[in-house]
């Protein structure tokens, strides 16, 4: 698949009167054509960060971010500018992310005011954007928000979104306020658009279920870093990381007693003063000597599967061992602490 952006060293670091908090930390993510990659962790992880330095709302404090081999941090405030539709995002909060006096109509063509384009004809593109996320513009484009249900207002969103016809689309908690019913048709619509026109796509969720049903690949970030990456179904089945075991853990299921995450019994760590060594070991049961002195980094455990651990759940298999879709082995270990 296409490499459509790529985030190199993204860090961004806030400058408080308690001093300065990291909020994301020498992250490396890449979004590619047709696929939905997923970004997930504990409120406060710093994943709206990441989306924000990615569409440089602000700028990342250090990294580079390339869009089809642009780096974004060269080009001049025109040139960004006119490069903004290539990159759009849908909020979580669907009715404050629109203005309430304007009609639909005129919501998803805004893209197309703020662009110009002589080329493009204004009605066609709303028509077209509204039909295809399921509001005929007959029906619903002289409503304003406040005539809307949640789900509406959030595809309305999309359609206004996708009317800059966008290569990257990042949603941020984009179903996170919306009942069961409407997180099913907005997921749905997702997924079906990001094939059907070829975008690159961002999912941020705390919501592993819903991630298991719209992400082809998923990053889990812990306190600014990046624990682990691969694909949705392999490390929602076996993950890596102790962290990404807790997340699964903490997930009720209809049928079955709510988990035990196995986390030590303390508050987790403030981003303005992150433990040395892994951010984790704090709270990790197998947390060793090493953890404290030595920063892990992402290594490779499997084929597209990266985790960083100096005592993975999962052995890193061996070149050329392991055949596309055989299990994994989890490791035995137990904690030294």
């Amino acid at each position: 698949m296409t490499a459509v952006l790529h985030a190199t060293g993204l860090s961004v670091v806030h400058r408080t009167r308690s001093g300065p908090l990291h909020a994301v930390s020498e992250v490396d993510l890449t979004l590619r054509e047709r696929r939905t990659l997923a970004l997930v962790g504990e409120s406060g992880s710093g994943k709206s960060s990441i989306a924000k330095a990615l569409l440089r709302l602000p700028p990342p404090t250090a990294g580079t971010v390339t869009l089809d081999g642009t780096d974004l941090a060269t080009l001049t405030p025109r040139a960004l500018r006119a490069l903004r539709p290539r990159m759009q995002m849908v909020f979580q909060d669907p009715l404050s992310s629109l203005n309430p006096r304007r009609q639909v109509s005129d919501l998803v063509a805004e893209p197309l005011d703020a662009h110009p384009d002589p080329a493009r004809d204004r009605a066609a593109v709303i028509e077209r954007q509204l039909n295809a996320v399921g509001l005929p513009p007959g029906l619903f484009g002289d409503r304003r928000p406040g005539q809307l249900s949640g789900g509406q207002a959030q595809r309305v969103a999309i359609a206004r979104a996708l009317a800059a016809e966008p290569r990257v689309l990042i949603a941020d908690e984009a179903v996170s306020a919306l009942d069961v019913s409407a997180q099913a048709t907005v997921l749905n619509l997702l997924r079906r658009l990001t094939e059907d026109r070829g975008l690159a796509s961002l999912f941020i969720s705390h919501d592993l279920g819903v991630v298991r049903a719209v992400s082809d690949d998923v990053a889990v970030l812990q306190l600014g870093r990046l624990c682990e990456q691969g694909p949705t179904e392999e490390v929602l089945a076996a993950p890596a990381h102790p962290y990404t075991a807790a997340l699964l853990a903490a997930v009720p299921e209809p049928g079955r007693p709510l988990g035990d995450t196995g986390l030590l019994p303390t508050d987790p760590p403030s981003p303005l003063n992150p433990p040395s060594g892994c951010r984790f070991r704090t709270r990790c049961p197998l947390a060793d000597a090493r953890c404290a002195t030595q920063t892990p980094t992402l290594r490779e455990i499997a084929p597209h599967r990266t985790v960083a651990c100096h005592r993975p759940l999962i052995a890193p298999a061996a070149p050329g061992r392991r055949a596309p879709g055989q299990p994994m082995t989890a490791v035995a270990s137990t904690s030294t602490r």
